[in-house]
């Protein structure tokens, strides 16, 4: 991405986990970068030199940020499966409420959205039920998804959308002992800090394309540059089950009754993010070995 000092970016969700990395490496590219986050489940803790921080719900995105923007990075959306069937009414109103806000924005601007969609919806393990209509959450981001093409479609703005898989690295959303938002990895690791077993729900068979959060930000940055008008699954091409991950930790396993939202899902197809300049450069394994080590 060329540096363009005078182009102001805006990140939602900036101080989350992938969007802190995204602003950082924006800040790095020589852009102006302002987020906006709600503080949900992002923290100050994240905030990265020479990005300008703004707190408020996406709603109001309009009266938080008077700029215009080249590019909205919208990743400042609810983002767990589980706990989104305990609170269906906090989704509808971070992921459909906040994003119907964000996209009024985006189309009095009229600047580009990169939306950063859930790859939740294309699951197909669950019988019956498809992937997108498991919980709460994947519905929302399903529907999102679909909104934003339209959205593109009807007003004739530049777009396109990201597809997210089981991201982790660096300052990984907390787990299980100080947030029941936590992420998979980021729980064992932290199991594997306290010499203490994990929890698995179900039989541990199930999968994931775990993909580490710099090949996603490097996605990201493509896709803001050079992708138009479609959809960018951002995966890793390894996929591990539950039970791998735990091993690879050394960790004991304790095992508890499969939750509705307990499935698998595997690698995707990455041609189009490739084809858009895009490489693989970091594995879980690596990333373990490093922890451990």
């Amino acid at each position: 991405m060329m540096k363009a000092k005078q182009e102001t970016i805006v990140v939602t969700g900036g101080a989350g986990f992938v969007g802190s990395h995204l602003c950082e490496r924006l800040v790095r590219e020589g852009y102006r970068v302002i987020s906006l986050d709600n503080y949900f489940t992002g923290s100050p803790a994240n905030h990265v030199e020479g990005v300008e921080y703004r707190e408020g719900h996406t709603k109001d995105i309009a009266k938080h940020i008077i700029e215009t923007p080249s590019i909205i990075y919208h990743l400042g959306e609810y983002a767990r499966v589980a706990p989104s069937l305990d609170e269906p009414e906090v989704v509808w109103d971070l992921n459909i409420v906040g994003t119907l806000g964000v996209l009024a924005f985006w189309r009095e601007k009229k600047c580009k959205l990169v939306y950063a969609g859930s790859s939740t919806k294309f699951v197909k393990d669950g019988g019956d039920i498809e992937g997108r209509d498991r919980a709460p959450y994947n519905w929302a981001k399903a529907v999102n998804s679909e909104l934003v093409h339209n959205y593109g479609r009807w007003y004739n703005l530049s777009y396109a959308v990201a597809y997210f898989y089981n991201v982790y690295g660096p300052r990984e959303r907390a787990g299980q002992y100080e947030s029941s938002y936590g992420t998979i990895v980021e729980t064992f690791k932290q199991c594997a800090q306290r010499r203490e077993p994990c929890i698995i729900n179900g039989t541990g068979e199930q999968t994931r394309a775990f993909t580490h959060v710099y090949d996603t930000v490097d996605a990201l940055v493509l896709i803001g540059e050079r992708g138009e008008a479609d959809e960018y699954p951002i995966s890793a091409k390894e996929v591990y089950s539950l039970l791998d991950l735990a091993r690879m930790f050394g960790l004991e396993i304790n095992f508890m009754p499969a939750t509705k939202s307990t499935r698998s899902s595997g690698a995707e197809d990455t041609t189009k993010i490739t084809a858009l300049g895009w490489k693989q450069k970091h594995t879980l394994k690596e990333y373990i070995d490093i922890y451990k080590n």
